[in-house]
């Protein structure tokens, strides 16, 4: 008895030949062993492909038409062996039989509006701006939008026409015998390159591109705590896309400055205090202007070259992930102890006159006998001798 090729697909006997690609597609997605493991699935989608490939050619189909079955008496293919073995999956099937990649071939001609480029822009910002934050003006040369034919591409009261080559569907396809009997390919229409029209009369202004290049201005706000290297996304504003396409995004990075003063690590703010070794010896208050404004800056008597002072919540604002700014970094001042390296002939004596009242001679004695002390020119010898 014949078998039922038309049953097998679910089609009627006069079904078109997009009706038959149709009705397999719709099976081989629910069939596929890469879908559906089950062996009855398999079995099933077996006899899909064998009813396709029957009813899409015209002399297999004819004979099916009169009743007979072109695949009996050894014209047809062992029950038990798999028609795509060859194949990698449910994608190259669809390659094979429809031509294009996978489920996303012979669809219909492709949309002439495409998403626009993403574009970047680096803006230089000093310490300060990017402590407070700051909303500033760039200029940047993108694609925008062509004024005259409004993303279309086409001349005033004009529209594309139909593609002759492909009549509007974007592919052309070609039919070749294989062993699996016919195997149709498509590829884009060479003349109308997939989009199924044609502009005959393109914009003067665009070229037919819907876009034109163009320098515009745009205000970025840039929020508090940002470093070097983070990025602003504008979101819409960078290229238009061809035929009118969505706009992709704008990114401007921050490109920080380096200071004169501080350094930078994440939200804490480092810098330096060169002091004389007297006011490291007597204390004394030195003024550092600081992101907030004039701060005095204690020095204890008898501070230690390499001091460090902590300035709490005197640093850079902490710039959450969500935007936010939660809290303030350190200010952290590290003291350097100058000691003087050219001296006249009064301060010599004075110097000397200070080591004797001090005794720094026993001191400095008793240390080369391996003993430590804790005097101030002691001291100083060890942290600046090897200088």
């Amino acid at each position: 008895m014949a078998r039922d090729y038309y049953g097998l697909l679910g089609v009627s006997k006069d079904a078109s030949a997009d009706q038959l690609k149709r009705a397999y597609r719709k099976l081989a997605r629910e069939l596929h062993p890469d879908v559906n493991p089950d062996p009855a699935a398999q079995q099933r989608f077996r006899e899909v492909t064998t009813a396709y490939e029957v009813l899409t050619d015209p002399k297999k189909r004819q004979v099916v038409d009169l009743g007979g079955d072109p695949l009996e008496n050894g014209g047809g293919r062992s029950g038990g062996a798999d028609p795509f073995s060859g194949f990698g999956g449910l994608g190259d099937i669809m390659d094979a039989f429809f031509g294009g990649t996978g489920a996303s071939a012979g669809r219909g001609p492709r949309s002439r509006m495409q998403q626009g480029s993403d574009a970047l822009i680096k803006l230089r910002m000093s310490l300060e701006d990017c402590a407070t934050g700051v909303s500033r003006e760039i200029t940047v040369d993108t694609a925008i939008l062509c004024d005259t034919c409004a993303g279309t591409g086409c001349q005033e009261d004009t529209t594309p026409s139909v593609c002759d080559t492909c009549a509007g569907r974007g592919e052309v396809q070609s039919v070749q015998r294989s062993f699996l009997g016919q195997v149709v390919t498509a590829r884009p229409c060479p003349t109308c390159r997939g989009y199924g029209e044609v502009i005959t009369d393109p914009c003067g202004q665009c070229s037919g591109e819907g876009r034109v290049r163009s320098r515009r201005t745009i205000t970025v706000k840039i929020p508090a705590g940002v470093a070097d290297g983070m990025r602003v996304r504008l979101s819409a504003q960078g290229e238009v896309g061809v035929g009118g396409g969505p706009a992709g995004d704008l990114y401007v990075e921050v490109d920080e400055v380096e200071h004169d003063t501080f350094t930078r690590d994440g939200s804490d703010l480092h810098c330096t205090l060169m002091i004389p070794m007297t006011s490291a010896a007597l204390g004394t208050v030195l003024p550092l202007e600081t992101l907030d404004g004039t701060e005095e800056i204690r020095v204890e008597p008898g501070t230690q070259p390499g001091t460090r002072l902590l300035l709490t919540g005197q640093g850079m604002p902490r710039l959450r992930s969500n935007g936010r700014v939660s809290g303030r970094g350190d200010l952290h001042v590290h003291l350097e102890v100058v000691v003087p390296t050219r001296l006249d002939g009064r301060q010599t004596d004075l110097l000397r006159e200070l080591a004797a009242l001090r005794d720094e001679e026993s001191e400095l004695a008793a240390n080369g006998n391996g003993r430590v002390n804790g005097g101030l020119f002691s001291r100083l010898r060890d942290s600046f001798g090897s200088r």
